[in-house]
């Protein structure tokens, strides 16, 4: 065993002792400080960072629920109006009908009674030419000396005529 480092040396042992205590001494003051701030500081910026994404995914939800509740009263607005407009076609329309109705009834109104005055005016035409044919009829038969009886005949046949036409 002539190997020195496997023999004991009770000054070796010091200085090792010594060695290492400096050492640690030195890793403490200038590297592990400084690496226990570096991995504190990374973990303090990982947990902000997470907490900024819940953040975010919570006002993404919110965000999502205030979207879909705009939409519904989007479309709830739509459908509003869409009835309403088609409430107010349906009453434009009846009054439109209503109106024509009403123009048709004038018209047919109107109508009737020109179709009665003409017709009152054609039987007054008409007995007015019966009037006269009449009294052609009775003048001819006047200068013709019929008999009582044929007169009598003839104004009867006359005046039935002229009921006749009265009643048409």
């Amino acid at each position: 065993m002539d190997n020195p480092l496997v023999q004991l040396d009770p000054g070796l042992y010091v200085w090792t002792i010594i060695t290492f205590l400096l050492l640690f001494f030195l890793l403490a003051k200038f590297a592990w400080k400084p690496l226990l701030k570096a991995l504190s500081e990374r973990e303090e910026k990982i947990r902000s960072s997470l907490e900024k994404a819940d953040e975010a995914q919570q006002k993404l939800e919110r965000l999502s629920a205030e979207g879909e509740e705009i939409i519904g009263k989007a479309r709830a607005e739509a459908q509003s109006i869409v009835s309403d407009g088609k409430v107010a076609a349906e009453k434009i329309r009846d009054e439109i009908e209503t109106k024509a109705k009403e123009k048709a009834n004038t018209i047919v109104a109107q109508a009737e009674k020109q179709i009665t005055a003409e017709k009152e005016q054609a039987i007054s035409d008409i007995r007015g030419e019966v009037a006269a044919l009449s009294i052609q009829i009775a003048e001819k038969l006047i200068r013709k000396n019929l008999s009582k009886k044929d007169n009598m005949t003839l104004i009867k046949e006359s005046l039935d005529k002229a009921g006749k036409i009265n009643e048409a």
